[in-house]
This record gives C-alpha cells, structure tokens and sequence, in this order.
C-alpha cells in the first residue's frame, strides 16, 4: 500500500483549500454585483454587505484586516464603529477618513433610518454625497426637492442651506472638506448618475473613468468612478501630491500602497496620503469598480 509522506499531505490539503477558496463562494469568487442584478440582489450589495462581513470573522477574535500608518490606511468593515452622527437625526455614521490621520477631508458612511434628516456641514465646508442603498430626497435652499437613487451623488457648495431625508432606510458615503476659495469662481450645487457621466479618455490605461464632477476652476476636488475588468490593473505606479478617499464599491484585487501589498474587497476604505506609492491590480473573475476622492485645481503651496 501506498504511503504519503505528511509534507506531500499538507501540500495536497493545501492545493484542496486553495481550490475550494478560488472556485467556490470564498473570498476571491464573490458573485458580481453585474451577475446579482439578474438575481435581484441590489447595486453595490457587497458594500452594504461585505463577503468578509464581521460577523464571518467572529471567530477570530481580535482580528482586522484594517491598517493604519503615516502615509495610507486600509478601513476594513470589521473596523467600523457607528454613532450617532452630530446634527443630523435618526442616522449612524462611522468616520473613515478624518484629519485626525493626517487627511485635509473627512470620508464617512451615513446610515440613515426611517423618518431621519441630515445636519448641514460647518461654516465654508462643502460636501458631497453618494447613495449606496435606499434613496434619499434632496431639498435645496429654494425648497426645490429631487430624489437620488442607488448610484446617484450630489454635490454642495459651501454655505448652502439643503437637506437630505430618507422615509426608509438608505445608506451614503459622504465626503466633507473645507473649501479652498478662488478669487471669481463659485461652485454650483450639482445632481447626478453614474451612468449619466461620459466615458473619459484613459491615455496608457486601460480602466474606465468617469468624472462625477466638473473639471473647471470652482471645484477644488473630484470624485472618479474607475471601473477594471479581471486582471486589468494601473500602468502607471502613482506618487503624487494629491491626496486619496477610496471605497470599493465592487470586485477585489490587490493594492499596493507604500512597500505594503493589501488583499481589497468590496466595502474597503483606503486613505492615501500625498506622494505614497499606490498601484492597483484587479483579481477574479468579476469587474471591479471603485470610488476615488482627489483634490484638483489648486496650487499645493
């Protein structure tokens, strides 16, 4: 009879986890959220709920796969810790990004409940908001109402009376800085889709992007959304003085961010400080797309 030495049998039983992790429902094979559209499942499921959701991790205590260091940090959704967010009523909200890490914005989900009502951003600090789940209404400072849906943004100046509610449970990403005044340009208050937003040339690229907001002199950041099909990835390896807010929105991969290579799924936060070495690569057999934070149009002195 045939005897199997134990290293040949750990290699196999390794091969056999491998298999299982790779072509089953593990972390690298979560079903595309292009797929569950077809099984009703809602847009940006995976973000709302992760595959690695803290509830599969909680037998592991103690353990994240969140990091944090001087130039970047990964906010993974075991890490999040929801509170009442100032100002706004009936709504959690868990900071991703603050200046607390060294960012000159704040990134944060809001986690509206029934019947809840957002708070306005502090004197000269504009904010920009992106549905995740739900819809939510937006009144401006006329009183003129819209309703955004899953995969809708708005963006509002400084200073602008607005409000948003939710009549259901909805869920936002929203992110907040202090605006950076140009002499004779003033932003404008601005309502959108996704797909309502034109493809952009990508020169030496191959990922798609679209540009939620306008490229002109008022607005001093911009949100992309980037979209790469498995085993696309960036050609060009970033250090640059801009800074980053990242959500994974769909799919997973690998990002680079200084010497650290971090496995990333949907539902991932990222910070990335100026000049940080970034590169991302996207793994599987499902589109990824992610939400990028950049400030643009100023002089950095």
């Amino acid at each position: 009879m045939q005897s199997f030495s134990p290293i040949l049998l750990l290699l196999t039983l390794l091969l056999c986890f491998i298999n299982i992790v790779f072509t089953h429902q593990g972390f690298c094979s979560a079903p595309s959220i292009i797929d569950a559209n077809s099984n009703n499942k809602p847009l940006y499921s995976k973000v709302i709920n992760p595959t690695l959701a803290p509830h599969h991790l909680q037998d592991l205590p103690g353990f994240t796969r969140s990091v944090y260091k001087s130039d970047h940090a990964l906010i993974t959704p075991e890490s999040h810790v929801f509170s009442p967010l100032p100002d706004w009523s009936n709504t959690l909200g868990a900071y991703l990004v603050s200046p607390a890490m060294g960012a000159h914005f704040v990134m944060y989900l809001a986690k509206m409940q029934e019947s809840s009502k957002s708070g306005n951003p502090s004197k000269d600090v504009e904010r920009f908001v992106f549905v995740l789940q739900g819809l939510v209404k937006l009144t401006n400072a006329s009183g003129v109402g819209q309703t955004l849906t899953v995969d809708s943004f708005a963006y509002i100046p400084p200073n602008s009376e607005h409000l948003f509610e939710s009549y259901e449970s909805a869920t936002l990403v929203v992110f907040e800085r202090r605006y950076a005044y140009l002499e004779n340009h003033f932003p404008e208050l601005i309502a959108g889709s996704t797909d309502q937003q034109p493809l952009l040339d990508t020169p030496g690229e191959v990922f798609q992007l679209r540009k939620l907001l306008p490229i002109s002199l008022p607005y001093d950041f911009n949100i992309h959304i980037m979209d790469f099909q498995p085993g696309e990835f960036l050609n060009v390896k970033e250090v640059h003085y801009n800074q980053h807010g990242l959500l994974l929105l769909e799919g997973h991969g690998i990002y680079r961010l200084g010497d650290n290579w971090y496995p990333v799924e949907a539902g991932d936060a990222i910070w990335m400080a100026p000049f940080v070495p970034q590169w991302y690569a996207a793994l599987g057999k499902i589109p990824t797309r992610y939400l990028l934070y950049k400030d643009v149009n100023r002089n950095p002195l």
